[in-house]
């Protein structure tokens, strides 16, 4: 497809899975552009029909992030007030189409629309889960089970420490605990451990207070600088011009880019977890001196049944091979240094520009071509790099944002 330059706007960011750091740039844009009018609202799939008539007409009131859950209050402050919970799930978005732009036709997803009759301002809403209700049944239930989210002013990470300490839990299953940690996800839970240096499979009663206070501070920080950004830019700049510009350490990188060393994947309760074996120990960090660690108590033995063996580790550690992430883009230039990221159809035009055999899988190609690339470096042209700079500063990423509509983003 042709690349096209377009015009920053904030919150004009393609959708993918939604993280904290994006649900708080909803609540965020909302409250500047929606909160304090009155809309007509209706529900164009009909799966939020009784909700939509509960809020038609009253006033926006005001929204609210708790990590990766957004409360929308409609009323006027009082008993008959109506909060709506939303949580995005995989995809979803809460668009804004301003006076005078057009706006698209609704999907068999939109949830709830809602339009400014008086000046034509619309939202079209559309996300896994879409609730309606009053304070008591719905949103003191919710918010009582959900954790300390790092971009609240009200987040307290005493009562964090303490959950974390009396936890047998890994801390790379805590981070992605939303009773815990509210608000961060994967790559997050994988950038943040390696900034730490902690390895995600510390249990958290292991971890000293110093250790805790390191995780809670880069968590604080980098999803307030996805907050601020709009994607997820874990590097430093300082580790960005070092390492080449890169924006991630470990997620979906076979090499440390610190140390050189291998980055290992498992599986931490159904998603993938990353470390850099060197820079990440099993074991406590080296300054023991500084950081106090909990005695670990050594697990009890179990025979293995008659009937049938023990069972193998479920997750065992394995090289990173890295892959095409829709999460998180990667220019095309990055993804040619690691050709497994690259689709067949891309592969199979770098190895015609080489002059070498386009037939086989994906496996076979990407081996050919890697090949061919330690024979002889291939050198990008002027007219790719300059495609890879329009498409994107990756401000536009396609990673873990729920404020645009996929005609907005195409534009």
């Amino acid at each position: 497809a042709r690349a096209v330059a377009f015009t920053r706007r904030p919150h004009r960011i393609p959708v993918r899975m939604v993280e904290g750091h994006s649900v708080h740039r909803v609540a965020d844009r909302n409250t500047r552009q929606l909160v304090g009018k009155k809309f007509k609202c209706t529900s164009p799939n009909g799966r939020f029909t009784d909700g939509a008539a509960a809020i038609d007409g009253k006033p926006f009131r005001a929204i609210e992030a708790v990590g990766k859950n957004l409360f929308a209050w409609f009323g006027a402050g009082d008993a008959d007030d109506v909060v709506v919970h939303v949580h995005f799930g995989m995809a979803g978005v809460w668009a804004i189409f301003e006076a005078g732009e057009a706006e698209p036709a609704t999907t068999p997803t939109t949830r709830l629309r809602m339009v400014d009759e008086a000046t034509g301002l619309a939202s079209h809403l559309s996300a896994m889960t879409v609730n309606h209700g009053d304070r008591a049944s719905l949103y003191e239930p919710k918010r009582s089970k959900l954790g300390e989210d790092p971009l609240r002013d009200d987040a307290d990470a005493e009562r964090l420490w303490k959950k974390v300490k009396a936890s047998k839990k890994s801390i790379g299953a805590l981070i992605m605990d939303q009773s815990a940690f509210c608000g961060p996800g994967n790559i997050y839970r994988a950038e943040i451990l390696f900034k730490a240096k902690i390895h995600p499979d510390r249990p958290g009663k292991e971890l000293s207070r110093a250790e805790f206070d390191l995780i809670w501070s880069h968590t604080v920080a980098l999803l307030k600088r996805g907050f601020e950004c709009g994607s997820i830019i874990t590097v430093d700049a300082a580790d960005a011009k070092k390492y080449g510009g890169i924006r991630r350490y470990v997620y979906n990188k076979s090499t440390c880019p610190a140390c050189g060393g291998r980055v290992v994947q498992w599986e931490i309760q159904a998603r993938t977890a990353y470390a850099c074996q060197t820079c990440q120990p099993r074991g406590a960090t080296d300054d023991d001196d500084a950081l106090e660690r909990a005695p670990k108590t050594p697990p009890k033995k179990k025979k293995p049944s008659k009937k049938r063996p023990a069972p193998a580790d479920p997750s065992p550690k394995r090289a990173v091979v890295p892959f095409l992430s829709h999460c998180v883009s990667e220019s095309f230039a990055t993804r040619l240094a690691s050709p497994s990221q690259l689709t067949v159809k891309e592969l199979k035009v770098e190895l015609a520009k080489r002059g070498a055999a386009t037939s086989g899988l994906k496996g076979v190609l990407v081996a050919r071509l890697v090949a061919l690339q330690a024979a002889s470096p291939a050198i990008r042209s002027a007219e790719d790099a300059e495609k890879d700079r329009a498409k994107a500063g990756e401000s536009r990423a396609v990673e873990h944002v729920a404020d645009i509509h996929p005609t907005q983003a195409r534009q």
